[in-house]
């Protein structure tokens, strides 16, 4: 898959589609890895010019596409997470700056879990919230920015291994921090 600018986020579907976010774009472009032609790329989200409006993001960093093919944007410089349905070019806000408190300021990352709950790295004030049922709610990095075992500084992005628990690139703290699932606190 050939881009016209740096790809930031990466993601391969259930059909073996790829996406790549493209910050300098301001776009979300994909490609099936079944075709062979290097440069036909499809906008999977943004119109290539920065901007607000439902159709546009503006430095989209971390993807993630469920098994609909509904992609997740973390669009960084509106400070929001921008949900495009399949094959829809609008896509709807799932958190934003005004949702959060303190602000959501540059998330990054995103990751949905089985139980469609949301999870959103977030690099300006460097937490990890979850987004479910119950609204949005800080979950790592919540007192601060710093490099004890419950801090963070500038997370960008994040994983889950088998059992649940959450791996997160730390990413000026030079480390990759697990956060193990219990279940008694979810």
């Amino acid at each position: 898959m050939n881009v016209n600018s740096p790809c930031y986020g990466l993601f391969v579907d259930i059909n073996d589609t790829r996406y790549c976010s493209m910050p300098d774009d301001h776009q979300v472009v994909k490609r099936s890895l079944s075709d062979t032609v290097l440069t036909s790329n499809r906008i999977a989200a943004g119109t290539g010019t920065a901007g607000d409006d439902s159709n546009q993001l503006s430095g989209p960093l971390g993807i993630f596409v469920d098994v609909n093919l509904d992609l997740y944007v973390a669009d960084c410089l509106n400070d929001r997470v921008q949900l495009f349905q399949s094959e829809e070019s609008n896509g709807m806000t799932v958190a934003r700056t005004k949702s959060v408190n303190p602000s959501l300021d540059c998330p990054s990352g995103v990751i949905l879990d089985a139980e469609k709950y949301l999870f959103i790295a977030e690099l300006g004030n460097s937490r990890i919230f979850g987004l479910g049922l119950n609204g949005i709610q800080c979950l790592f990095g919540c007192y601060g920015v710093g490099s004890q075992s419950n801090q963070l500084n500038n997370p960008s992005s994040l994983s889950f291994d088998r059992s649940g628990s959450i791996f997160v690139t730390d990413s000026l703290n030079h480390r990759i921090q697990k956060f193990q699932y219990h279940e008694e606190s979810c």
